[in-house]
């Protein structure tokens, strides 16, 4: 009988033992991913490579990333703008069009910055747009070591929103967000009842488990129960509830004209996920999927597609007709 209860209270002891492990090296994870480090290496995410993926991750983890920052400047002739949001100064570039139809503002994905926009913002200004790229706290030129994946950042959505509308008076607003970017225009148009022309979303992910859930695919690890286990110490890290950022349920009061690009290679946002922000989407909607390319790469991919869906988007919502 001893015997017995020695046994059980090893086993008890071990369990014990190895849940705090798990949750000590989940916090430390946790604060890697939202928080960029002085030490950290330098990830070019513009050019994501599958192959590399699961690499980058390791490096993310374990000797955290350096923070991003913008290695080129606009072609065209731009005004640097500053502004306010949660205690940071945000740092926009603002890139005028002559005889402008409108003002796309533009925001980054994860571990990125507005530089990588460029390309993207040169494909609007042929279309007769001005521009208006964003870093989000953290990267490029504003200020801060912190990401939250579009929870935080949502804020910053809504000031840029304002400075164009406000001190631009621009009426013709279009919101881009890429991935993270997505995730925080999605939520910025939800809490701050923003009221944006149309809005354009590239690779958003369903929701912040499912993010998270994404990375243990990619090593091909049960997700069960880690990536809970992040996301509770991810938000706790950072202030606020992690599992009630989801971007699939901020598409259920969006009621503006919504364009999704989705590459059907993307390894980090599944399709179920593009479809349940799609079928919540309250407004006039389109879906454009592209088979050749992954995950925040649809222009170099897919060029003549992207810029056909989007000038078509764009044409058709300011024209109020179907999309």
């Amino acid at each position: 009988m001893k015997f017995k209860n020695k046994t059980v209270k090893r086993w008890i002891i071990g369990l014990f033992l190895s849940f705090l492990f798990l949750n000590i090296v989940t916090i430390f994870i946790g604060y890697r991913l939202t928080h960029f480090s002085s030490n950290g290496k330098a990830i070019d995410t513009s050019r994501y490579d599958k192959a590399k993926a699961r690499v980058q991750d390791l490096v993310y983890c374990v000797i955290g990333t350096a923070r991003p920052k913008n290695d080129a400047v606009p072609y065209n002739p731009y005004e640097t703008i500053s502004f306010e949001s949660n205690d940071l100064k945000i740092e926009g570039w603002y890139i005028p069009a002559r005889r402008s139809k409108g003002t796309v503002i533009m925001f980054h994905g994860y571990i990125s910055d507005k530089s990588k926009l460029i390309e993207k913002s040169n494909k609007f200004h042929e279309m007769g747009y001005t521009t208006f790229l964003i870093d989000f706290m953290g990267s490029g030129g504003s200020e801060g070591r912190q990401t939250t994946l579009g929870y935080y950042e949502a804020d910053q959505v809504k000031e840029a929103y304002k400075i164009i509308k406000n001190r631009k008076k621009e009426s013709n607003i279009i919101l881009f967000g890429t991935s993270m970017g997505a995730a925080a225009v999605m939520n910025a148009v939800k809490d701050h009842d923003l009221t944006p022309h149309s809005i354009i979303l590239e690779s958003p992910f369903g929701s912040m488990l499912e993010a998270v859930e994404a990375r243990f695919r990619l090593y091909h690890i049960p997700s069960f129960p880690c990536a809970r286990i992040l996301v509770f110490w991810g938000g706790l890290i950072n202030g606020f509830n992690a599992f009630d950022h989801n971007p699939y349920e901020y598409a259920q009061d969006i009621h503006v004209p919504s364009l999704i690009l989705y590459g059907e290679q993307d390894d980090r946002v599944t399709r179920e996920e593009i479809d349940n922000i799609y079928n919540n989407l309250k407004g006039p909607k389109k879906l454009a999927t592209y088979p050749e390319a992954g995950h925040k790469i649809l222009l170099k991919n897919s060029k003549n597609n992207w810029e056909q869906d989007i000038t078509q988007f764009l044409t058709r919502s300011s024209e109020h007709v179907e999309i």
